[in-house]
């Protein structure tokens, strides 16, 4: 893992939390991104080499409509930049984690991305991001 990709945030209204965010870090969101297959749309910030990214549900069973659902708004999840996804999941794997898609995704920004499951990882769900080439 090479770094902080980016921490994801679920909103109940992604223009509302647009302007919160953008009085909070004195810019503008770079993009806007809706990822179809997960039923998400998604708002991104750039702060240094780390992004935020903000995510509302387009459909409610989707998994930020369960979040928010269940949990409300807040942090959902952190993202790490690495360099051969593949491999990352073999060696985690390996190392006890629960993987919950083995075959890399397509996420939003241009990423494949593996999610690690919140109960392998202290409650926290991780996402695995590599650039897409």
């Amino acid at each position: 893992m090479r770094k902080i990709e980016h921490l994801g945030v679920a909103v109940s209204d992604l223009q509302k939390s647009n302007e919160l965010f953008r009085k909070l870090l004195g810019k503008a969101h770079y993009k806007e991104e809706t990822v179809e297959g997960e039923g998400v749309k998604t708002s991104f910030f750039q702060i240094g080499e780390t992004k935020i990214e903000l995510l509302e549900a387009t459909k409610e069973d989707s998994p930020i409509g369960k979040f928010l659902s269940k949990k409300s708004e807040g942090i959902h999840h952190i993202a790490f930049d690495v360099e051969d996804i593949e491999s990352e999941v073999r060696r985690l794997k390996d190392a006890g984690f629960e993987i919950l898609n083995e075959v890399p995704k397509i996420g939003a920004d241009n990423k494949l991305v593996v999610f690690l499951h919140p109960k392998s990882t202290n409650g926290v769900l991780v996402e695995l991001c590599q650039e897409r080439v």
